[in-house]
């Protein structure tokens, strides 16, 4: 035994003896009766470079592992390095291992992480009168820097810019700030605005809608409304097919018990519910025994319009009666005595009695010749049409803003409203249709046609009716069968 192994045999036997001679200190003031060190005044322990040389460790211990080893030191070199290799799931039946293919990455749309990260809440923005963006944004407590920020998008602005009252807004929001905003255009189009980071970006979206056809016919006991609401058709397609056959048949005065009708026409369907009434396709009505019968037809150039069965437009050069009126008050008359002058004046024109402030349209397509006061005609414009042809609306209460002297107007556009400017005892609409300078009688005088079918698309408007036309023949035929049982 060397002199080192006897001396730490000897420490060891001392460390034990004297372990065995102390005790567990049991209570009491412990007094030490030598001089106390000075105690060094205290210093922050520093971590970082102790656990920077923890960390350090387990490498250490791999490096010094792999040096260990009887496998030569070789230089470092350089590799490729290769993609995560799929997990290995073991099959019982087949008694293989089967890779086990690695998670596809998750892709969030950046408005669902918008969603994810901040609670959003909806607000409903209805627009009432009046109100603009701006006023909407401020009455729900909206930030203004980001509908300043929404109306420099292109695609956003023209429908931002100009609202119109009953439009709704949603718009998601966290603590005043936008997140996203929607806007419905029509029933097929979407307006969507989503925050991306610091700005916004905008879409178009289109809508899916299910366009289903219906028939509905009905014969007039009283009054052609009453024939409609009786057959289960709204206002508006009994209005829509007034307006088809307005230049043949006076609704207000032509119309007699017996007179029957059958139409097809579309309803708009939306997630299982109908959002509204569509297109008339075709219609047929019978007016004292006369039948009228009018086809849709859309040509090349996506113009559409309503033609008889050999092409032949529907409408007229001119409207009968250029307003909506409750009746006739004084007909076309040349020896007429004036109710206020009392004294036989011929009554030139036809007065068509009608509500203060109801719109007034132009009978055809012309040029606003005159604009203003006239004498016993009160507020008047006279349009210039084609065929040295005339028109004259008196009484009026106020001229629409954009019928101004020398400016040209389509057939329909609104030039005026309903009053009783002049010598006249109530509201109504005085017209006057004249032809070469000559009075005639709007309610009798034979209109000119509108424009064929184009001879270009006359072959495609013989195809495309023609199903039409068998259409609502089978749905007559179906209808009176059905009627006489």
């Amino acid at each position: 035994m060397t002199e080192g192994t006897k001396q730490a045999k000897l420490a060891t036997a001392n460390r034990a003896t004297m372990g065995s001679r102390v005790k567990n200190y049991q209570g009491g003031i412990r007094h030490d009766y030598k001089q106390p060190a000075p105690t060094p005044p205290h210093k922050p322990v520093r971590w970082g470079p102790a656990l920077f040389l923890l960390g350090l460790i387990p490498p250490l211990a791999i490096a010094v592992a792999l040096i260990s080893t009887d496998q030569p030191a070789q230089a470092p070199t350089t590799a490729a390095v290769e993609a995560p290799q799929p997990l290995a799931l073991y099959d019982a039946e087949a008694g293989s291992s089967q890779p086990l293919p690695l998670p596809a990455p998750i892709e969030l749309a950046a408005d669902a992480v918008a969603a994810e990260q901040t609670k959003l809440t909806s607000v409903t923005l209805t627009v009432k009168s009046r109100d603009t963006a701006e006023i909407l944004f401020k009455r729900n407590g909206l930030s203004l820097g980001d509908l300043a920020n929404i109306v420099r998008i292109p695609a956003a602005k023209p429908h931002l810019t100009l609202l119109k009252p009953g439009q709704v807004l949603e718009v998601e929001q966290n603590d005043g700030q936008v997140a996203a905003l929607t806007k419905e255009l029509d029933d097929f189009q979407l307006l969507r605005v989503v925050r991306d980071g610091d700005a916004f970006r905008a879409q178009t979206i289109e809508r899916e809608v299910e366009i289903r056809q219906v028939g509905a016919n009905a014969t007039i006991d009283s009054s052609l409304f009453e024939a409609g609401k009786a057959a289960g058709i709204s206002d508006q397609v009994i209005m829509n097919m007034a307006g088809i056959f307005q230049w043949d048949i006076d609704f207000i005065l032509d119309v007699r018990a017996g007179d029957e009708f059958y139409v097809l026409y579309e309803e708009l369907w939306r997630d299982g519910a109908k959002l509204r009434d569509g297109e008339i396709i075709a219609a047929e009505f019978v007016n004292r025994g006369e039948p009228f019968r009018a086809v849709r037809y859309i040509d090349g150039e996506g113009h559409s319009d309503y033609f008889t069965p050999d092409g032949r437009s529907v409408r007229k050069a001119f409207v009968r009666a250029p307003v909506s009126f409750t009746r006739v008050s004084s007909n076309f008359n040349p020896r007429r005595k004036h109710p206020i002058l009392n004294t036989i004046r011929a009554h030139r024109g036809v007065d068509y009695a009608a509500r203060s402030g109801e719109p007034v349209m132009a009978a055809g397509d012309g040029k606003v010749i005159f604009r203003g006061r006239k004498g016993g005609y009160g507020n008047t414009i006279i349009l210039q049409h084609g065929g040295n042809i005339t028109t004259l609306y008196a009484h009026l209460s106020k001229f629409a803003a954009k019928a101004l002297n020398g400016r040209r107007v389509k057939q329909g556009q609104i030039i005026g409203y309903v009053g009783k400017t002049g010598l006249a005892t109530a509201p109504h609409l005085h017209y006057e249709y004249r032809v070469s300078g000559v009075h005639r009688n709007p309610r009798t005088v034979k209109l000119p046609p509108a424009d064929p079918v184009p001879a270009q698309y006359r072959d495609d408007f013989l195809v495309v009716s023609e199903p039409m036309w068998r259409q609502l023949d089978l749905y007559r035929r179906t209808r009176l069968a059905a009627s006489s049982t």
